[in-house]
């Protein structure tokens, strides 16, 4: 999460695809790439008649990139779909865009808010395109209730990284937010969930469906859960997640897991946690906010995430992607972040 700070290119040329970069002593061997992939942050990747759709955020804007290669996603370039307005709630501050085909439309949902810090206005909103291309024209739905019942109704609560996935039916959306409003941004961040009457429309009061309360959620600075992505495999149901600080090199992933395929989503009970999943290693720091995806074939599983550029605190991100596995037990197996520069065989379906 955080902004989508930019890094230079030059400093990554050893994340540079086999077809452009050749490592001392040789051409690079056929049919590899190696991570980083780019800079970028919070990453987001969807397959669709046979290419793959990045959306990212930067300058205050939305950009969706197309390439029939999953390791040539990029964020340094790709088409604007949406620029914040000068004025109103989503002015600035746009974080962790997400493309989702739903019944036949394109929609993004994002964070926007005012500027800070302290960040402490971010809301969920939602682009719909305007016509059947991922990317673009896109249209303002406008900001999705996120909040607690009152009085008066619905209100709208902090919120970010929000996701969307259909459940026996239901069109669900689950985020990142606060129990209440704060004067700071140092507070404590929960994941949350709701119905949803349509892909614009949240349709029920939220339900707090996980804390971070375990002790490898624990942070040295604050307790957080963010970047709530579903993952289905099978009749299993998972949601996995960002937890501790996202500025330090201990970001990581955890994971819920729907009890049953008949469970209530609504209901906290139904969902068990489990982790670490994912993190770092003494090379690859603040591992997190991941999204999935398949090889071109559609016979591999591919995880796709960020890490940050150093281990120092900061929001300087770099994209990366590899391979994953699933246990006898249905469990997903991230295995560990790939090294720098390490050659590693393209999805497979990708190589001519």
């Amino acid at each position: 999460m955080r902004l989508s700070l930019l890094v230079a290119l030059t400093a990554l040329a050893g994340g540079c695809s086999s077809s452009t970069i050749a490592p001392p002593g040789g051409p690079p061997p056929a049919c590899t790439f190696t991570n980083p992939l780019g800079p970028g942050a919070d990453p987001w990747v969807i397959r669709h008649d046979g290419a793959y759709y990045f959306a990212q955020s930067h300058d205050d804007a939305i950009w969706v990139h197309r390439t029939e290669r999953l390791t040539d996603i990029d964020a340094s370039y790709g088409t604007e779909v949406w620029t914040a307005p000068d004025t109103g709630w989503n002015r600035t501050n746009i974080w962790a865009p997400e493309l989702h085909y739903i019944d036949g439309h394109w929609y993004i949902y994002y964070a926007a808010g005012r500027a800070g810090p302290p960040f402490i206005w971010q809301r969920a909103g939602v682009l719909a395109a305007t016509t059947d291309d991922p990317q673009g024209p896109y249209v303002d739905r406008g900001m999705l209730v996120t909040g607690d019942d009152t009085a008066g109704g619905r209100d709208t609560v902090w919120a970010i990284d929000l996701t969307v996935e259909r459940l026996g039916g239901q069109l669900y959306a689950v985020w990142s937010g606060w129990d209440r409003n704060a004067t700071t941004d140092r507070t404590p961040q929960n994941l949350y969930i709701a119905r949803m009457t349509d892909p614009v429309t949240i349709g029920s009061a939220r339900v707090r469906i996980s804390a971070p309360t375990e002790s490898w959620e624990r942070g040295t600075e604050l307790d957080l859960e963010e970047g709530p992505e579903f993952l289905l495999h099978g009749d299993r149901t998972f949601i996995v997640y960002s937890t501790r600080e996202s500025w330090l090199r201990d970001y990581r992933l955890g994971e819920l897991r729907l009890a049953s395929a008949d469970a209530d989503p609504m209901r906290p009970e139904s969902w068990v946690k489990r982790g670490p999943v994912f993190t770092g290693t003494t090379g690859v720091y603040g591992v997190g906010h991941a999204s999935f995806t398949t090889s071109p074939d559609g016979t591999e599983d591919w995880i796709v995430y960020h890490t940050k550029v150093d281990s120092t605190p900061g929001w300087e991100r770099l994209v990366r992607t590899q391979r994953f596995g699933w246990a006898d037990d249905g469990e997903p197996e991230f295995g560990t972040p790939l090294p720098d520069g390490e050659r590693t065989p393209d999805p497979s379906g990708q190589c001519p």
